[in-house]
């Protein structure tokens, strides 16, 4: 779009210097001044859109919602292209933190992807089919990578249960970024991309509790986490499910799961006492019966499910030390 005839042009040397400082201060995070050199960049250059751009962009590391959308509709008011632009998925994160459900549609749709129902819809997008993702809770903190269903292109709806640190519960929606960081892989090919969590969006009421279990076999201890998900909630066997990893395997593409037999994945950073599946092995066994199992549920029923999944088989069951955890 050229508005009253400005055509595009290259950005002025002071443009360049003032944009390129401010992105180092990001880094920085020193976005109070950055935000001072950007302003100035886009009075130097109203007629470029990436001026506008870089405003959004800074205005959704600080989560001001209503400037980092103001800031991404002039940038995509000045887009020579039609569609595809991240400048658009910029405008869609905005518009979702706001619950701005026909700018979001809009912006969706503008960058190329299919939203079913009218596009002049007022409520949140459904149906989008996004399929599963991994999400990075608390990336500039202690980071706990969490699986989840995509709503849509910007919110996933946690279905792991967080470990406490993360202070992130079972069910919860997260706002969360548009460029993956790192993937999973699974044995059957597919990968899925890591997303950086931005903020929660929509919190959960069910509590987190941790309680160690002695389940005599991998079935006991699967029968609980079916007895949870048939009443509507969930449990997760931490023992398995937690690797630690440094940063740098984090944000790669991993495996999901660390493999069969006594194949030891060298990108687990746990130590055997500690969490992780290495940290829960026994010379030569494959199976240790306490575990350390996670649960999201209600505090009138997670005791009434724990006894219950002992009342099913007593001689391989048993649980204590249940604590709420978050």
């Amino acid at each position: 779009m050229r508005i009253f005839g400005k055509v595009r042009h290259r950005p002025s040397a002071s443009w360049r210097q003032a944009t390129d400082r401010a992105f180092t201060l990001i880094g920085d995070g020193r976005y109070e001044d950055a935000g001072a050199l950007l302003t100035r960049a886009a009075d130097l250059e109203p007629w470029l859109s990436e001026s506008w751009f870089n405003l959004a962009l800074l205005h959704k590391f600080r989560h001001d919602w209503e400037q980092a959308r103001a800031a991404g509709l002039r940038a995509v008011a000045l887009l020579d292209k039609e569609t595809g632009a991240p400048d658009w998925w910029n405008v869609g994160i905005a518009a979702t933190a706001l619950q701005d459900w026909p700018l979001a549609r809009r912006a969706w749709q503008a960058y190329g992807l299919k939203v079913p129902g009218a596009s002049a819809g007022t409520g949140e997008p459904a149906g989008m089919e996004l399929g599963s993702a991994a999400v990075r809770l608390s990336p500039e903190g202690e980071a706990e990578v969490v699986w989840g269903r995509r709503l849509d292109p910007a919110r996933i709806e946690v279905l792991s249960i967080p470990l406490p640190s993360s202070g992130r519960r079972w069910g919860e929606v997260v706002l969360h970024d548009g460029v993956p960081n790192g993937e999973r892989t699974t044995s059957a090919g597919p990968s899925y991309p890591v997303f950086d969590e931005i903020e929660l969006w929509a919190p959960s009421p069910v509590p987190t509790w941790v309680v160690l279990l002695e389940a005599a076999t991998e079935d006991d201890r699967d029968a609980l986490e079916q007895l949870a998900a048939d009443a509507g909630f969930a449990a997760e066997d931490w023992s398995s499910s937690v690797r630690l990893l440094c940063r740098a395997c984090s944000e790669s593409s991993m495996p999901s799961a660390e493999g069969e037999g006594e194949h030891l994945d060298p990108h687990d950073h746990s130590e055997p006492g500690h969490p992780g599946p290495l940290g829960h092995r026994s010379p030569g066994e494959l199976w240790v019966p306490e575990r350390e199992c996670g649960i999201a549920a209600p505090a009138g029923l997670v005791r009434g499910l724990l006894d219950g999944w002992v009342a099913d088989s007593p001689e391989t069951r048993e649980w204590r030390d249940l604590e709420e955890v978050c």
